[in-house]
């Protein structure tokens, strides 16, 4: 509700005070009674809509561009220690692309793997590595890679990401060897709430 709104409901307060007071006589209890309890209300109306905005952590789970973008920062600073050129992705959890960041001199085939990647994990609710173990032959997934357009990736740095016990998101990490992008969609998956809490 915006000041303009309340100032015009203010008003309507004030033309049936003046109104009340001329249909009847001053004297009568009741209708001071309603007129006083009308004037609470909107009062307590008006310094509800005047208070400032908080943040409320019971609020709705969502990825966001701005937290996208601060979990990427955070895995490129591992990148870099680690001396690996990446392609950092950031999906929501329908595995629409939130934000990508490419290093300098990352391989260019990276861009799609790593976008591949968030689309594993948020669309099958897991990690690549742990895919990876349960598309080998003989397991109950084998061959899933061969579906979905190829948008499935069977190797490590894909990760899901949670905010209070509800998948928000995916990570994904290309450019490194597969145990180095592993390495770094987890670092990015332990990191993930704590710099949640921080924006």
């Amino acid at each position: 509700m915006n000041k303009q709104v309340m100032n015009k409901k203010l008003m309507n307060k004030q033309v049936m005070n003046n109104q009340i007071a001329m249909n009847n006589n001053a004297g009568n209890s009741s209708e001071e009674a309603v007129i006083q309890a009308v004037t609470s209300v909107v009062e307590r109306m008006y310094k509800d809509v005047s208070r400032p905005t908080q943040k409320q952590d019971g609020g709705s789970c969502k990825m966001t561009l701005a937290l996208a973008k601060a979990l990427i920062e955070k895995v490129e600073q591992k990148a870099a220690q680690m001396g690996v050129r990446a392609v950092v992705a950031v999906s929501d959890a329908s595995a629409r692309p939130v934000a990508v960041h490419c290093m300098d001199d990352a391989y260019i085939a990276s861009f799609d793997i790593a976008l591949n990647k968030t689309y594993t994990s948020a669309s099958l609710k897991m990690s690549t590595s742990k895919l990876g173990e349960l598309s080998q032959p003989g397991q109950p997934l084998y061959g899933i890679q061969f579906t979905n357009g190829g948008r499935i990736v069977i190797f490590g740095g894909g990760e899901v990401l949670m905010q209070r016990g509800t998948i928000i998101g995916a990570l994904g990490v290309s450019g490194g060897t597969a145990q180095e992008d592993t390495r770094l969609a987890a670092y990015g998956r332990t990191i993930f709430e704590e710099v949640a809490a921080c924006l």
